[in-house]
């Protein structure tokens, strides 16, 4: 794992009801035992910004790439692995579908609309990461007594500090201003996405 994140974290974060995770069953059998599903199956993500898919209640499975996306069509489908189809889709974060690359255990962005397929994080430990920092950022953060400007100032920073943080160890999520989180955390630092009931939504909505 590239992150040291456990499933008492998280909970003692958001609480064991805001926590999403994913049946051993969901995914194929050859698969269930590696690192990424086991962490998806074990410690979850926290609700919220992203979107952990269930699987279908007809093939108890998660649905494959292939079944979202026509990637043959998609103008970077050369550079894709050429199993990238037969990833299971384990969630949605911002206009793209997340696949799970279980050999190599990376996470990919496959954004329909765009046509592209780009690795996102290169590993499951650093999605539940990233998760993490902004959800926790959102639910948590509060303009305080200090003039607006600063506060801005002072949200800005603190995205900043989840980017550095983040990018020491995995560059993917924020590799360049275009990635699905280089987008969510723009939107964060300029005030939206805060959760209804929130220090952060209170101080900007009332």
């Amino acid at each position: 794992m590239l992150f040291d994140v456990t499933r008492d974290v998280l909970a003692d974060t958001f609480g064991e009801d805001r926590l999403a995770t994913l049946p051993a069953t969901a995914f194929p059998p050859s698969v269930a035992d590696t690192e990424g599903v086991r962490l998806l199956r074990t410690v979850g993500v926290p609700t919220g910004t992203l979107l952990l898919y269930e699987a279908s209640a007809e093939s108890g499975g998660l649905s494959l790439v292939q079944d979202v996306a026509d990637i043959e069509d998609f103008e970077d489908f050369e550079d894709a692995p050429p199993d990238a189809g037969t990833w299971p889709v384990i969630g949605w974060l911002l206009n793209a579908h997340l696949a799970l690359d279980p050999g190599s255990g990376k996470v990919y962005a496959v954004d329909i609309d765009e046509e592209t397929v780009q690795e996102l994080h290169a590993d499951v430990s650093s999605l539940i990461h990233v998760t993490l920092q902004f959800q926790r950022v959102l639910e948590e953060f509060t303009f305080g007594d200090e003039d607006e400007e600063a506060g801005f100032e002072r949200l800005d920073r603190e995205v900043e500090r989840i980017r550095q943080e983040t990018s020491g160890v995995d560059p993917l999520p924020f590799l360049h201003d275009e990635t699905v989180w280089s987008v969510i955390g723009d939107e964060i630092a300029m005030g939206q996405r805060f959760v209804d009931g929130s220090p952060g939504a209170r101080s900007l909505y009332g």
